[in-house]
């Protein structure tokens, strides 16, 4: 692995592998340091760069449990997933249980919600919410996205929310996803898709991956793996414009980059897209 500086900071030109312990150590730490809401950020030290802008609010939702929000999303998934009572409904990324919890008042007392996340501290964090809540059609299992530990056509709806944007195999996650659904079935994901190339330091920022932004696909790209993956009626529900702070930017760019960047046509966009299987 080779590693450069800018601005005093590491850029890491990372493997996939790299990137997966990567984003695995800075979740834990999340997981562990997380008093709940904390944006979709990530560490460095003793600094911390909040994108909280990126997020929705989840505390009008039904089912919603604060201590589950750790605000690490960039969209509401379930709002636009048609979650009907008694569906098994699979969350990837699960975290603390934020989309699962609101899942579980979707399905009900006859469905059921599986949880996903490869991060042993979010699962733990996760469970233990659970445990307050005594929900018993709720679990949590540790695993990756791109091999995920479900047998295939057992969900009707997935769901997600900004990670599969973290994945370094996104056309092998999007074949997991139709892999893991019942023929019919649908997926239901709020992600970080990019419009344009963003400057190098943003793109290769291990900060940034961890924050939901660097890992992202072109939104052609990214539609792309999923009408690969094989499914069909493939529609963005929800789209906006993620505005990155001065505070963010001068952390990676200079002047006269923050003003090119500011003046281009170059994007980091929230979609919810659904599809079906």
């Amino acid at each position: 692995m080779r590693d450069k500086r800018f601005k005093g900071r590491r850029v890491l030109m990372s493997s996939g592998k790299d990137i997966k312990e990567m984003v695995k150590s800075k979740y834990g730490k999340i997981a562990v340091e997380s008093t709940g809401n904390c944006g979709c950020s990530c560490c460095n030290g003793d600094s911390k760069l909040d994108y909280a802008i990126v997020g929705d609010e989840y505390n009008a939702l039904d089912g919603y449990i604060p201590d589950a929000d750790l605000g690490l999303g960039c969209g509401l998934p379930t709002q636009y997933a048609d979650i009907t009572e008694g569906d098994t409904v699979i969350d990837l990324g699960s975290g603390a249980g934020n989309d699962v919890f609101i899942a579980r008042r979707l399905v009900g007392e006859r469905g059921r919600v599986i949880g996903i996340d490869m991060t042993e501290e979010m699962i733990q964090k996760a469970e233990k919410n659970n445990e307050k809540l005594g929900f018993t059609n709720v679990e949590f299992r540790l695993g990756e996205i791109e091999n995920l530990p479900i047998s295939d056509g057992v969900g009707d709806v997935v769901v997600s929310n900004c990670v599969i944007n973290l994945v370094p195999n996104k056309e092998k996650a999007f074949n997991e996803i139709h892999r893991v659904l019942k023929p019919g079935g649908h997926f239901c994901i709020s992600d970080i898709v990019l419009r344009g190339i963003l400057p190098e330091a943003l793109r290769k920022s291990a900060e940034m991956y961890a924050g939901c932004v660097a890992g992202a696909l072109q939104q052609d790209e990214y539609l792309g793996c999923i009408k690969k993956a094989g499914f069909s009626n493939v529609e963005i529900k929800s789209s906006k414009t993620i505005q990155i702070p001065d505070s963010v930017l001068e952390v990676y760019l200079k002047g006269d980059e923050i003003a090119m960047f500011k003046k281009s046509n170059v994007g980091i966009i929230s979609i919810t897209v659904v599809g079906y299987r």
